[in-house]
């Protein structure tokens, strides 16, 4: 029996996806969360094979969760579920240390498809995912400027594009400002970019954020 758990923080896509999950036999939920909090929590108190994950969430969200459940519960496969389309996030989050990646629009098996092949300890690979890698394998110039951060950068640089202040992104990640001064400066000097109005620019062009 896989056990599965539940990352998202409308309470409807849980209930709907616990419903779809019950009528496998071989699939149990055993957890649910509306928070990376409220996730790594989860991963501390249950024992999940396999996450599913949201990305956007209010407070810390599915990629501020991804390192943290990664380094405490390195065995959970942690498959992404976003609204996000995948040439977004995709070959960026599975590097990070997710195990898989599926757009909300995916088919109901697919999912269920994702699950047994994560449980199996593989990553799930979706043919649109696939080809991604291909082109970023393929592409000796001319990569996206956020493909070049490392995974602690690109947390720093969303949340600056969202407007967050250094304190509160010392706070959110547990870094001190100096830190993440740091890491601005860094992902600043990467995308070649100047101010904070230019990172949320650049995420809104390249559909990083809503």
């Amino acid at each position: 029996m896989v056990k599965v758990a539940i990352v998202d923080d409308h309470a409807i896509v849980r209930a709907g996806l616990k419903q779809f999950l019950s009528e496998m036999v071989d699939l149990r939920v055993v957890g649910e969360a509306a928070s990376g909090r409220e996730a790594i929590d989860l991963v501390r108190t249950t024992e999940i094979d396999v996450l599913i994950m949201d990305l956007s969430m209010p407070g810390q969200s599915g990629i501020d969760a991804l390192a943290m459940i990664r380094a405490k519960a390195p065995d959970v496969g942690i498959l992404i579920l976003s609204g996000y389309p995948e040439e977004q996030y995709a070959v960026n989050l599975i590097r990070q240390g997710a195990s898989g990646y599926l757009n909300k629009e995916c088919e109901p098996m697919e999912i269920v498809n994702a699950i047994r092949t994560i449980a199996l300890g593989r990553r799930y690979i979706s043919p649109s995912v696939a080809e991604l890698i291909a082109q970023q394998l393929n592409r000796k110039e001319g990569s996206a400027a956020h493909d070049l951060l490392s995974e602690r950068e690109f947390q720093v640089f969303l949340k600056l594009a969202k407007g967050e202040t250094a304190g509160e992104i010392a706070n959110a990640l547990s870094l001190s400002v100096k830190t993440v001064s740091t890491y601005r400066t860094r992902l600043m000097e990467k995308m070649g970019l100047a101010s904070n109005s230019d990172l949320t620019y650049y995420a809104l062009k390249n559909k990083l954020i809503d």
